[in-house]
């Protein structure tokens, strides 16, 4: 379906009710392009089913109880599967949702140590539920819009930045130093010395290679030809985890050994589903421990989200002129919805995933995409042995091609305008090194309006625009303030 004619884009009445209601030929794009697009975000971002659990499931709660890992993992592909088919049916935006890493670690090492299970799951379905609101009374896209527009750039561009390090990161090609001071280093005392490695580096060459000769499908079969390298190479050298016995092998393979897995399907444990109180955190944390932890995981998803939908819209050339994804407003309520969802089935907050940019990049423009991703984490539940046979080192391949792809649009600021490069320089630099989408919006946001007042220029600031400076004031000094108040 790929080698047919494509109709131009801008034709909204082209093509069969399909067609047309996802617009997919009038974004110019065809049901092939979607369906690998699709292929191409699952594979990208199918790491989540096994490490929300390993997350979630290493942590105890504040009676010592701890969530069963099946069960986490079959709730993790469920949800995700239900939310990802449901941003691609209201959105009709090619924006995968899943369980939000670092949320989840704030729920599983700061907020449940403090109350059971339950209750922490019942703070993040408040926050979600709160989100959903902003986002039907207008506050929420009112706020996306009052960004300027060369901002909103930056946060694309730093999330960019922000993919690539955690691609090298989670390959091993870049690693914390055992001595010294430089805080990151490459691989292993400087050099790289592992099998993991090399399969890395093969995979993202020959990926390379591929995108350069503009091959269909070019990150889609780095991750698979890298995955069935990762499987030789294992095969022969036997490299095993990254952990062994709970002491760490450098040489080992990152999240999942590659070996072809001795069954296909598995049963799914769906025991979480329902098992949270919305009531339960306040009594037993208090009312303003449990006000700070639906505060911090407000702005966390709030702001995150954001960032991800102009990253993605950006890379697809899916924005308008002032920077906002078509159905805005859906994107959003739907991203709401899902933050709900992940704490009323114990998998912490649902949010939409920067890995969509892989799918993107394959060339899917239309939330019909989201159809293929959606049912492949359905799948999942049932065939979660296939699942934990990519190893970080064959999926990192994609996260490094699509945050150069990302950053190309550095080119659009105008650096000469200090009032907008100084926040558009904070925002791109800030994602990477802090491991934060978040801590980049905010100190772009922040440093925008001091900049303005500073050259007398406050009417130029939207006023919600101060207000979200403002609460990420209060989000920065969240440590001090609970240091305070606790």
């Amino acid at each position: 379906m790929d080698n047919a004619p494509t109709k131009p884009a801008g034709r909204p009445g082209a093509g069969n009710a399909f067609d047309r209601y996802f617009e997919i030929t009038a974004r110019g794009s065809t049901v092939g392009r979607e369906v690998r697009g699709g292929l191409a975000t699952f594979f990208t971002m199918a790491y989540i089913v096994v490490l929300n659990p390993l997350i979630l499931g290493n942590a105890v709660d504040g009676d010592d109880a701890r969530l069963a890992i099946p069960a986490l993992a079959a709730a993790t592909a469920l949800v995700a599967g239900v939310m990802t088919i449901l941003m691609g049916v209201v959105g009709r935006f090619p924006l995968a949702v899943a369980a939000g890493l670092g949320v989840n670690a704030l729920v599983a090492y700061e907020i449940a140590p403090q109350m059971t299970w339950a209750d922490a799951m019942g703070l993040v379905v408040i926050e979600g539920v709160i989100i959903a609101v902003l986002v039907l009374t207008g506050l929420r896209t009112a706020v996306f819009r009052s960004v300027p527009t060369q901002l909103k750039t930056a946060i694309g561009v730093g999330i960019g930045l922000f993919l690539t390090i955690i691609g090298l990161v989670d390959a091993g090609f870049v690693r914390r130093p055992e001595s010294g001071t430089v805080p990151v280093g490459l691989g292993i005392g400087g050099k790289l010395v592992t099998w993991p490695a090399l399969v890395f580096v093969l995979g993202l060459l020959f990926t390379l290679v591929l995108v350069v000769r503009r091959v269909k499908g070019a990150i889609l079969i780095g991750i698979l030809a890298s995955t069935v390298l990762a499987i030789v190479v294992e095969a022969i050298a036997g490299a095993g985890p990254s952990v062994v016995d709970g002491k760490p092998n450098p040489a080992g393979w990152s999240l999942n050994v590659p070996a072809l897995p001795e069954r296909v399907v598995d049963t799914p444990d769906l025991s979480l589903l329902g098992q949270f109180d919305l009531l339960g955190s306040w009594q037993r944390a208090g009312v303003l421990v449990a006000l700070m932890f639906v505060f911090t995981l407000l702005i966390t998803d709030f702001f995150d989200t954001m960032g991800t939908m102009v990253a993605v819209g950006q890379e697809g050339g899916l924005l308008d002129e002032q920077k906002m994804p078509p159905r805005t407003r859906e994107i959003l309520l739907v991203d709401s919805i899902a933050a709900a969802a992940g704490g009323a089935a114990s998998t912490s907050s649902n949010t939409s995933y920067i890995e969509s940019a892989a799918g993107v990049a394959e060339g899917a423009r239309t939330g019909a995409a989201n159809l293929v991703t959606g049912g492949l984490f359905l799948l999942a539940m049932f065939l979660a042995p296939l699942v934990v046979v990519v190893p970080f080192e064959a999926a990192s391949v994609a996260l490094v091609i699509v945050g150069f792809l990302m950053m190309t649009a550095v080119r659009t600021i105008d650096w000469a305008d200090y009032e907008i490069a100084i926040p558009a320089f904070l925002t791109i630099v800030l994602m990477p090194f802090t491991y934060s989408i978040s801590n980049g919006i905010g100190a772009g946001v922040i440093s925008f309006v001091v900049v303005k007042l500073a050259r007398g220029k406050a009417r130029e600031v939207h006023p919600l625009l101060y207000g979200v400076a403002a609460l990420f004031v209060l989000y920065f000094l969240r440590g001090p303030i609970e240091s305070v108040l606790f």
